[in-house]
């Protein structure tokens, strides 16, 4: 295991100690050591926008934090789900008497910690409601929606949400418009090497050398299959029928696009695949009205990427060009 940690056990709370330090300007820490919130959080007439999920996926999930973003996050240990205790106290920091809106991925852990948090947050007269990310088109058929993950279309949900709070949206538009932009968004990802936790010390999987695997979760979950290592053209290819055909998105639409790195892609390469995947879509007479390439969703040092695609209307344009800033995210308007 080659990383740049002390303690093995620590590596969650230094990590947060010094995300603290560096983006002090937005976040700040909360009496839970392992829940942040933003500077700008429960401010007066609007809904607070929380979600929470486990480590090693930065910029994810603490990195939305912000002005116009999330509120408040709860931080699990590296690839585990936040306790009940996290998420409850994460809800109390964002709430400001308008409710609060639970935005999460679709995941055993987080589904279960999450109700367990709203039911505390009842019985302490907060008003939550929640939308489950299952953006991930590769982790289901498309006729089993709720049992699809959620991956990096929590970004656009996260973004859709926070506008809408901004803009003054009560709890319930809130919560709609986040489920338009989760319904309207798909997401695959293809991997090509393993990650280390730092906790176990050695790879959670394996993928062969010269290898990928198509389909992967941001976890290491089995993708739909291994293959010999393509080109970036035919993964693009493989990448953009497999979203396209699932909503389906049609010729005329109007996109968001996210291609992001599993934490070990060299940025070059995120380009290469960007360049052909807006070639496809160009040639689907599909226009990308929105697109961000980097590593906005990551899986430790897992070589790979993601490929995720949200179709716009008038609303949802409006809400992703909306001020934000975050660590993780920042949008000047336009």
């Amino acid at each position: 295991m080659r990383k740049i940690i002390n303690d093995p056990e620590m590596v969650v709370d230094e990590s947060v100690q010094g995300f603290l330090k560096a983006h002090s300007g937005l976040v700040e820490a909360s009496d839970n050591p392992r829940v942040l919130v933003s500077k700008n959080a429960a401010q007066p007439g609007r809904v607070g926008i929380v979600t929470g999920g486990g480590s090693g996926h930065k910029p994810a999930f603490i990195g939305y934090i912000g002005e116009n973003m999330l509120d408040a996050v709860a931080v699990g240990e590296v690839f585990s789900s936040p306790p009940a205790q996290a998420f409850f106290d994460a809800i109390k920091s964002a709430d400001s008497g308008n409710g609060v809106a639970c935005l999460y991925g679709n995941y055993a852990g987080d589904k279960m910690n999450m109700k367990m948090a709203e039911k505390m947050a009842a019985d302490a007269g907060i008003k939550v409601k929640s939308v489950i990310a299952n953006d991930d088109a590769a982790s289901a058929p498309a006729d089993q929606p709720n049992k699809r993950r959620g991956v990096a279309g929590e970004i656009f949900m996260w973004k859709v949400a926070g506008a809408a709070s901004a803009k003054g949206y009560n709890l319930e538009e809130v919560v709609s418009a986040a489920q338009k932009a989760i319904d309207n968004t798909r997401s695959v990802g293809v991997g090509l090497s393993s990650c280390t936790l730092p906790q176990l010390g050695h790879p959670n999987f394996d993928i062969e050398e010269g290898k990928m695997e198509f389909g992967i979760g941001h976890h290491g979950e089995p993708g739909i299959e291994i293959t010999d290592l393509e080109s970036a053209k035919i993964i693009a290819e493989r990448m953009c029928s497999t979203v396209i055909e699932d909503l389906p998105f049609n010729s005329g639409d109007d996109v968001a696009v996210i291609v992001s790195g599993l934490g070990a892609t060299p940025l070059q390469e995120l380009y290469i695949l960007f360049n052909e995947i807006s070639g496809i879509l160009e040639l689907s007479e599909i226009n990308i009205h929105t697109s961000l390439v980097g590593n906005y969703f990551t899986s430790l040092e897992m070589q790979g990427a993601t490929f995720t695609i949200m179709r716009l209307d008038s609303e949802m344009k409006e809400l992703l060009s909306f001020p934000a800033r975050s660590p993780g995210l920042i949008v000047t308007g336009g």
